[in-house]
């Protein structure tokens, strides 16, 4: 089964502005605790085995609740979107095999990148894993319920929904593919524990920003429409 998006999609046109951003409190609280967990793991001397391994049990956490968005939409658009070179219609069915296509998927992405952490990146230790992907998993759990009521004000793009998470991927992959070698070079386990968490950082930003805006269609503006 294969699924695309060939239509160009963007946020609804009324677009969360600088002044916007700047105040939402959840994504500077977002952009804080994950500055306290670099300072905590330089702290610690965690080492970067450790932050992989959290942050791969982050991404875990992410895509169950995430395929718990899809299965659990009321009305969605299904513009551009195709299962297997095919038009589809936004009912029931296509929700969930949707979001079990997103299951599989995400989680076979997951599988293979756990093969490699643990050939890459063993821990010495386990308890800093467990603490930070449980405290991660209720703060996600929470805002899994809190925040869905965006969902009830727009009308998002299935498609762009199920492609959304993979972002998170990007610099775990990274990472992974130069990870050992800066880490063993000049540059050090430090710096490359910092870039990583930064390059980190700042996908969460980015995730939770296009997340609170949602994933409505772009909706063309006509001549003489209200605005």
């Amino acid at each position: 089964m294969v699924m695309d998006i060939s239509t160009s999609l963007q946020d609804e046109p009324n677009k969360m502005s600088r002044k916007s951003i700047g105040s939402d409190l959840s994504l500077w609280a977002l952009i804080f605790s994950n500055l306290i967990t670099i300072a905590w793991a330089l702290i610690e001397g965690w080492s970067l085995a450790i932050i992989m391994w959290v942050y791969w049990c982050q991404s875990v956490i992410i895509g169950i609740l995430w395929f718990f968005k899809i299965s659990t939409l009321k009305e969605f658009s299904t513009k551009g979107f195709k299962i297997n070179d095919r038009s589809v219609k936004p009912t029931r069915g296509t929700k969930i095999q949707t979001a079990f296509f997103f299951l599989t998927h995400y989680g076979f992405f997951h599988v293979v990148y756990a093969v490699f952490l643990c050939v890459q990146f063993k821990p010495a230790i386990i308890w800093p894993i467990l603490l930070m992907a449980g405290l991660f998993a209720v703060y996600q759990s929470f805002s899994f319920f809190y925040n869905k009521k965006w969902v009830d004000k727009r009308k998002p793009n299935i498609g762009a929904m199920m492609f959304f998470p993979y972002a998170r991927i990007i610099p775990m992959h990274l990472t992974i593919i130069f990870g050992g070698t800066m880490a063993s070079g000049s540059l050090g386990r430090n710096t490359t524990l910092v870039m990583f968490m930064l390059l980190k950082t700042g996908a969460d930003a980015i995730m939770h920003i296009v997340e609170q805006r949602g994933f409505a269609d772009r909706l063309a503006k006509k001549k003489g429409e209200k605005s």
